[in-house]
C-alpha cells in the first residue's frame, strides 16, 4: 500500500491586527511624552449606541494578560483581545477641523453606522 502526500494549500498572510497613520502616530507619541507620560493606549470594543457597537480607548498603566501589543511607526498600543476580530485590518487616524478633533477608525469590518457616528456594526 502506498501513502500519498497531500500538499497543504499556501497559507496567505493576514492583515496586520491595527496599524497607524502618521497622524496618529505623532499625536498618540506627543500624548505619551506629556500628558500620558508612562501609560498605554488599550482600544476595545463595547456594546453601546443604535447599530450595536462603539470604540472604547483608555490610558492604562500596564498591559494585561487580555491585551495584544500593537507596535507601528515606533509607537506601542493595546488592544482588548475580546475586539480583535472587529479592528482586524483597522487604522487609527488622527483628524483635526476648524470644530472638533479626535482619533477615528477606518475599518474594513463595518458594515453600516448610526446617524450620529456613535457606533457601528459588523
Amino acid at each position: 500500500m502506498s501513502q500519498t502526500t497531500v500538499a497543504s494549500p499556501a497559507k496567505r498572510a493576514l492583515p496586520p491586527l491595527m496599524r497607524l497613520s502618521d497622524a496618529a502616530a505623532r499625536q498618540l507619541s506627543h500624548l505619551y511624552k506629556t500628558a500620558h507620560a508612562g501609560q498605554l493606549l488599550r482600544i476595545s470594543v463595547t456594546t453601546k449606541g443604535c447599530s450595536g457597537k462603539a470604540y472604547d480607548m483608555e490610558f492604562v498603566d500596564a498591559p494585561t494578560a487580555g491585551d495584544e501589543v500593537i507596535k507601528d511607526k515606533d509607537v506601542t498600543l493595546l488592544v482588548d483581545r475580546k475586539a480583535t476580530l472587529f479592528l482586524i485590518g483597522s487604522e487609527m487616524d488622527f483628524q483635526q477641523s476648524d470644530f472638533e478633533e479626535g482619533f477615528v477608525f477606518i475599518n474594513p469590518n463595518e458594515k453600516g453606522r448610526c446617524g450620529c457616528g456613535e457606533s457601528f456594526h459588523v
